[in-house]
């Protein structure tokens, strides 16, 4: 066996390595892109047509003609017995949402349902929601802070669930009671 001067030796052993890595990330390397979170990039949008809206917060559409449970995207919404509030609270989303929308989903509730944001002629729902005083933010689940600002001028303008000081509890509150 010939053995090759120090300087061949050391280009040798850094080929092999560099084929290797060359090889690693061919071989392996659409097997991570494919399973890599989209950081920055959200999910794309489905088309659905809207089946009912339950309340302030939470519709049953169809999408690619399964029904889905949607539940807003970082908002909460007076609950239906909580008068007069969860009632306008659901007729106001009812009268925008309208029959078309598109669903971006973000995950699972525990209830098992969507939990995605919901445009319909690229308004989004939920921020509607809040700009009209028809939900709050709801900080636990959501750090938008478009959310906070909406939420913000609905409530110096009196608007919604804002328009008696005092009056309205926090939907998650009313739950809790």
């Amino acid at each position: 066996m010939v053995k090759l001067p120090r300087a061949s030796r050391w280009l040798h052993h850094h080929r092999l390595w560099a084929f290797w890595l060359v090889a690693s990330v061919g071989l392996f390397g659409p097997w991570l892109w494919a399973r890599a979170p989209r950081v920055g990039l959200p999910p794309p949008a489905m088309p659905c047509t809207v089946a009912s809206v339950h309340d302030g917060d939470t519709l049953r559409v169809v999408c690619h003609g399964k029904r889905r449970q949607i539940r807003v995207y970082c908002i909460d919404a007076p609950e239906l017995s909580q008068r007069p509030w969860g009632q306008a609270s659901r007729d106001h989303l009812r009268a925008t949402a309208g029959r078309a929308v598109s669903v971006r989903p973000h995950n699972t509730d525990r209830y098992g349902r969507l939990v995605a944001e919901v445009f319909a002629g690229g308004v989004n729902l939920g921020l509607e929601q809040v700009r009209a005083g028809q939900a709050v933010e709801y900080r636990k689940y959501c750090g938008v802070p478009a959310y906070r600002r909406a939420q913000a001028q609905a409530r110096a303008a009196r608007r919604g669930v804002w328009r008696r000081r005092g009056a309205q509890r926090r939907p998650w509150e009313w739950r809790h009671r």
